[in-house]
């Protein structure tokens, strides 16, 4: 089985699609599909699905949808595997388990190519680093879970994996930049710097890709426009950390050359306390 959640749900059997079009079955097939191998215990299945307010019926409905997910594994699985469906989709004390190795959910793949990026980033391997984590970048589709609606339980898992994925973005092109490919990140980082005006890690990348490329007017430029998006929207100034490094570019601080700059740690933190 393949399983795919970074992105439109998808779930195939042998090349058969086994997802629902139903939204409530999505759901459950999506969020047993990030947890497999674990027992998903049926208060939560249930949260999910209705809230803290389930019907009468809830119980019942819920045998339902999980009948209605294996007979789609069986269809896919094919007649010469009787039972096959309910050894996959297992019925457990209290829950349900999906029983496919973790490496078979994107998710579960992208998350272990992260550990092993990060891993090489702190051990100062930028060229692997900055591969592993742009390999696990790739296995995005889209949004996570874009076609299913998420209720309570789903919408905490999306949002994780959401602020996984910028933050992976963010450190693979604290690797680039440790490469030396400032003028080459312009682009990318001008558009993350305008999806999110608020990202202060960004807007920092943003600043010193433009100060190693030549550019240090538009670097101040910059933090001058957050800092004035900051105290207009929040009546906040930016971080001490985005100040300091406002302050090393008028100073032209040596320490923001690619050559002189420590080999370890973010863009972001080139100036914390």
């Amino acid at each position: 089985m393949r399983i795919q959640v970074l992105g439109p749900l998808s779930a195939e059997v042998d090349g058969g699609s086994i997802v629902p079009t139903a939204s409530k079955p999505r759901q459950i097939l999506a969020l047993l599909a990030l947890h497999p191998g674990r027992v998903l215990p049926v208060p939560v299945l249930m949260e999910e699905i209705w809230g803290q307010e389930p019907p009468n019926s809830a119980l019942t409905t819920l045998q339902t949808y999980i009948l209605q997910l294996r007979r789609r594994l069986g269809t896919a699985m094919g007649a010469g595997r009787p039972g096959a469906a309910k050894e996959v989709l297992t019925t457990r004390h209290g829950g349900y388990l999906l029983q496919v190795p973790s490496e078979a959910v994107d998710a579960h793949v992208y998350e272990g190519l992260v550990g092993r990026g990060q891993a090489a980033f702190d051990g100062g391997d930028d060229e692997g680093a900055a591969a592993l984590l742009r390999e696990a970048l790739a296995l995005w589709q889209g949004p996570a879970l874009v076609d299913v609606r998420v209720g309570p339980v789903l919408e905490i898992e999306v949002m994780r994996l959401e602020e996984s994925r910028l933050g992976t973005v963010e450190r693979r092109i604290d690797a680039d930049l440790r490469l030396g490919r400032h003028t080459e990140l312009l682009a990318e980082l001008t558009e993350l710097a305008a999806r999110h005006p608020r990202h202060e890690g960004l807007h920092s990348q943003l600043m010193v890709a433009l100060y190693r490329s030549g550019r240090q007017a538009g670097a101040l430029d910059v933090y001058r426009r957050m800092r004035g998006r900051l105290i207009g929207e929040l009546g906040v100034e930016p971080s001490p950390q985005l100040q300091r490094l406002h302050q090393a570019m008028l100073n032209v601080d040596p320490a923001l050359d690619v050559v002189a700059g420590p080999r370890r740690g973010s863009t972001f933190d080139l100036y914390a306390a």
